[in-house]
């Protein structure tokens, strides 16, 4: 076993173990009876607005890979875009290391339908900064108009909050100028990176501060079911928790989302509001996206072994000719 596959299995059980912990210190004080009446003390109409959300998440998680795609000036279809975005993140972030996972099952995907590996590690790279974007802008709103919380949380004067949102903002204004006025690649010691055109940079902020947004508006609608909870307060618990997940690197935030929110947001975060916005935005993409992705690997196999077939009979045919020659 080589050393980044030894590490890469360290911090898995390390990340399980911490969320492990962080959930049972959530969730101690319940029962299983209690958590389950307080799942199903969630009116169906929220549930429902809650699936509507997490949906038009994942569908503006595949604009992440289309604008990847198109990058690198690849004119790949979008159903095939949206089937390699889907099947690799809803894994990806139920398991945790999205970057690897997620990464692992693109290259799969993409590399059977034509593409170079740099290609796709441009992929996979452009939509990371699509993340860290999205999360830029969406933080940068909310610790503007709501730095109260985030003070708190953070033990930090509102004017710092104030300050780190505003600077938030800046970097994703500084990016589209890069992207506006910068063709020449961007050289940081051996990395060089080529900023996308203007066009691309725009659909990045676009997309990106969308699907945090749809993400927030799920969380907040599963909680405004047994509180009175406005849409800015939910935004500011969800940006919080994926900073507390990005310094955690818990499989798929759990337990660390579940506690930060639940630290956010009192009692207004029951326990049946963190169990529903995991079961709905994680576990149900999840126990799509892996049934999904062992069809597509067997149609896979299967085009493999006729075109090796194909192959076959066609080297036998030729055989005889040379023969006759």
């Amino acid at each position: 076993m080589t050393r980044k596959k030894i590490l890469t299995c360290l911090m898995l059980v390390v990340g399980f173990g911490l969320a492990g912990y962080l959930l049972y210190h959530t969730f101690r004080e319940h029962s299983v009876s209690e958590i389950v009446e307080s799942v199903r003390a969630i009116p169906t109409v929220n549930l429902l607005a809650a699936l509507g959300f997490a949906f038009g998440s994942y569908l503006c998680l595949t604009g992440f890979d289309w604008t990847g795609v198109r990058y690198v000036k690849n004119g790949l279809p979008y159903p095939k875009i949206a089937l390699a975005s889907f099947v690799s993140l809803s894994i990806g972030q139920s398991v945790g290391l999205a970057g690897l996972s997620s990464g692992a099952l693109r290259y799969r995907y993409y590399a059977h339908w034509g593409m170079s590996t740099e290609d796709i590690a441009k992929i996979v790279l452009l939509s990371g900064v699509t993340v860290g974007i999205g999360m830029a802008v969406l933080s940068g709103i909310v610790l503007v108009l709501n730095p109260g919380d985030a003070a708190a949380v953070l033990h930090l004067r509102e004017g710092v909050i104030v300050g780190i949102g505003i600077a938030c903002l800046a970097a994703t204004a500084g990016y589209l100028a890069l992207a506006a006025f910068v063709r020449a690649p961007l050289k940081i010691r051996s990395w060089t990176f080529r900023m996308p055109v203007l066009k691309i940079a725009i659909a990045q902020v676009v997309i990106g501060t969308l699907n945090f947004a749809l993400v927030s508006a799920c969380l907040r609608e599963v909680m405004a079911a047994s509180a009175d909870v406005s849409y800015l307060k939910a935004a500011t618990a969800f940006v919080l928790a994926n900073l507390a997940i990005l310094i955690t690197h818990a499989p798929g935030g759990l337990g660390v989302l579940e506690a930060t929110v639940r630290h956010v947001m009192g009692d207004a975060a029951s326990i049946g509001s963190l169990v529903a916005f995991r079961v709905i935005y994680f576990f149900i993409p999840l126990f799509i996206g892996l049934p999904l992705s062992l069809i597509v690997e067997a149609v896979f196999r299967v085009r493999k072994a006729k075109r090796q077939s194909q192959d076959g009979l066609s080297l036998s045919e030729v055989a005889p000719a040379q023969n006759l020659v």
